[in-house]
């Protein structure tokens, strides 16, 4: 095998079916964070579109290639890349979200950010 890469064994027919489904399910949430991208009207909304599907959409389809490859080797990358994506993509949103509020991206009427149900949109209290 070229690349040095470790022999896989072909998934059997339960492996493939789960694999097809895993793809199935990833593409869906994929495309649904991808049109929520373009059609949501704030930059809060679309963050909630592809922070949420488009996490759920690539942890998938990094299942199914754990399923593909199995355990070790590129399976066991693709684990890793389940538990980055859970671990990244809602800090990221939740920098992108509190630094739009810092810079006066309205919210949508109605709605506050978390915490601040008292308090009157303004420069935040540490001088930040």
């Amino acid at each position: 095998m070229a690349g040095g890469g470790v022999e896989t064994a072909p998934p059997g027919l339960l492996g493939a079916v789960l694999i097809v489904v895993l793809l199935a399910v990833g593409a869906l949430f994929l495309v649904s964070g991808t049109v929520g991208l373009v059609r949501l009207p704030n930059v809060y909304n679309r963050l909630h579109a592809t922070s949420k599907a488009t996490t759920l959409g690539a942890a998938s389809m990094a299942l199914a290639a754990w399923v593909y490859f199995g355990p070790a080797g590129n399976g066991l990358k693709a684990l890793v890349t389940v538990f980055f994506l859970f671990v990244t993509a809602p800090t990221g949103g939740h920098l992108i979200s509190r630094a739009a509020e810092r810079m006066g991206v309205e919210f949508e009427p109605g709605v506050t950010w978390p915490g601040d149900d008292d308090v009157e949109s303004g420069p935040p209290a540490d001088g930040d």
